[in-house]
């Protein structure tokens, strides 16, 4: 289980103007990187957005240094809506970005710098990694958290490294996360009032946290430079958790989905199907992204969070050149070479 997962690809960030945010993003966190950038309508996603076709704006971005994207992404046929409650942490969904450096004190003495708020010190878990927690102008948390997993230089910030999800159960969920997607190293389970949770909503009371890596490496045309991130489970203990995505669409405001990058989706069809993790949505065959393509999928976690899969097909190296890459033509387990990936750095966005 897990051998066909080539890192977190990336995870969906719904908000009302892709520009603004990602220009607060380049600043925040040096996520600069445009691997695409369109203006499409969902016609695949019916089932998740009231039965009616909508449009959106999206533009997929990275770090140089290596993680996971963020897909900014703008519903431009409806107002995108708000949760009508505020998420409290172990709410079920998305709650917490995780984003990865180098010096988790340098990044809070930088973000103060550059007027920033973080919320609250600096923080550190059992494994010795330091993190802080921050929000953006709309509200959403992240958690800066230090990393070894890097593909190139990174003088400032880093890529996604995970997610914060709140469950209402932990145990049902570890048969996905640890099961399926193989995040099977314990880094810490603690159930406790976790002092570091201070300034988050619901963040004094009693909650049982799980952080998950991979004791595997993951492995894949792209898995050098995604690596394998992290994943914390965070179920509440004294309160019944609500859903964030609760009577909304998917694409509406908030951190919409967390998306795996893949190999063979038809054997890790089978292997979720028979987890009790069937395909919601299947896009079936390759599927134009504009300056990308591949086939996506969508599985639901035990609590309703929407799981992306994505087996990317081609993708652009330097546009300015045409030079793309099918990644059909090569062998599915072997990583693409380091120079083809740093071609990207061409598609930087400067402000």
């Amino acid at each position: 289980m897990g051998k066909r997962i080539s890192g977190i690809q990336q995870v969906g960030i719904g908000i009302p103007d892709v520009h603004k945010a990602w220009k607060w993003y380049r600043n925040a966190f040096g996520i600069d990187i445009r691997m695409f950038e369109e203006a499409a309508e969902a016609a695949l996603m019916t089932r998740y957005t009231g039965g009616e076709v909508h449009a959106r704006h999206a533009a997929l971005a990275l770090h140089m240094g290596g993680g996971a994207g963020m897909e900014i992404w703008q519903f431009t046929s409806r107002e995108p809506q708000p949760a009508p409650f505020e998420g409290q942490l172990g709410d079920t969904g998305i709650f917490i970005c995780k984003v990865k450096c180098k010096d988790a004190d340098a990044m809070h003495t930088e973000h103060a710098r550059r007027g920033i708020a973080s919320l609250g010190p600096v923080h550190t878990r059992p494994d010795g990694s330091k993190h802080f927690y921050l929000k953006d102008p709309h509200g959403y948390f992240f958690e800066v958290v230090e990393s070894n997993e890097w593909f190139g230089p990174a003088p400032y910030g880093g890529g996604v490294g995970g997610a914060v999800l709140g469950v209402s159960d932990v145990e049902k969920s570890l048969k996905l996360y640890r099961d399926v997607l193989g995040y099977d190293h314990v880094v810490m389970d603690e159930t406790a009032v976790h002092p570091a949770f201070a300034p988050l909503p619901s963040g004094g009371q009693t909650c049982r946290r799980v952080v998950l890596k991979r004791s595997q490496p993951t492995e894949g045309a792209f898995s050098e430079l995604l690596g394998g991130g992290e994943i914390e489970l965070v179920q509440a203990m004294d309160r019944e958790p609500r859903n964030l995505f609760e009577g909304r669409f998917w694409g509406d405001l908030g951190f919409i989905h967390l998306c795996w990058d893949i190999r063979d989706m038809k054997a890790l069809g089978q292997e979720l199907e028979a987890a009790g993790f069937p395909f919601t949505v299947d896009s079936s065959s390759s599927f134009d992204m504009g300056e990308a393509s591949g086939q996506f999928t969508y599985v639901e976690d035990p609590d309703g969070t929407w799981i992306e899969f994505v087996e990317t097909h081609k993708i652009p190296i330097v546009k300015k050149l045409n030079w793309y890459l099918d990644t059909r033509t090569r062998p599915q387990d072997k990583p693409l070479p380091k120079w083809m990936l740093k071609m990207l750095r061409f598609s930087r966005v400067k402000d």
